[in-house]
């Protein structure tokens, strides 16, 4: 059974469907060992400790500098000995050697159509902003792994999401939220963990 653990950083809306999906059964033959978020105050833990899952709180305020911060949080992730790593709105840049020692095995949702919109600098609200700046008609999710660039590993899944006349970024992010992410998350988790994808030669394949 795959061991998922998932990265948060807000409230934590991807992690509840996760959750939801695993109990109702459209992701199987995986475990949810444990929760982790950089901020300590957000409800992302408290829905993983209400539907029993270890949730803990690695916080750079708590460390010197980031090199200390990068090591403790890699030492606390792989306290959970996971098999997947899913990152659900993490908004810390991962450290490069979590990125080497787990290859092939983070996942990330962003919210737009990768290549648009996404690297650095676009997160969270942000992307919708940049998105309804540019008059876009047409926005989505894309979920894909994680490698050393920002947001340029190979794509596992996208969904298209249309644009509507009045959209405020607030707006657009939950419509996004609703008919992609919580989506194409929950399903992509389910195709790894039943061995349908995978990554060969940099490209995601049927396995």
């Amino acid at each position: 059974m795959l061991r998922v653990m998932v990265l948060v950083s807000g409230g934590g809306t991807n992690l509840q469907a996760i959750i939801d999906a695993v109990a109702a059964g459209n992701i199987t033959n995986a475990r949810l060992v444990g929760v982790l978020s950089n901020n300590r105050t957000v409800k992302s833990l408290e829905r993983a400790r209400n539907a029993g899952i270890p949730a803990v709180c690695v916080s750079p305020k708590d460390f010197a500098d980031r090199a200390a911060f990068n090591e403790a949080l890699l030492a606390k992730v792989d306290e959970f000995e996971p098999d997947l790593i899913v990152l659900a709105g993490f908004l810390v840049a991962i450290p490069q050697a979590m990125v080497h020692k787990y290859s092939n095995r983070i996942i990330n949702i962003h919210p737009s159509l990768i290549p648009s919109f996404c690297g650095v600098g676009y997160y969270g609200l942000k992307v919708h902003e940049k998105a309804l700046e540019r008059g876009v008609k047409v926005t989505g999710a894309t979920v894909h792994f994680v490698t050393e660039g920002m947001d340029e590993g190979p794509i596992i899944a996208q969904k298209a999401v249309e644009v509507c006349e009045g959209d405020t970024p607030e707006i657009l992010q939950r419509r996004v939220m609703e008919q992609a992410e919580w989506i194409l998350l929950p399903k992509a988790i389910d195709d790894i963990a039943n061995g349908r994808i995978c990554v060969k030669e940099g490209y995601v394949v049927s396995c």
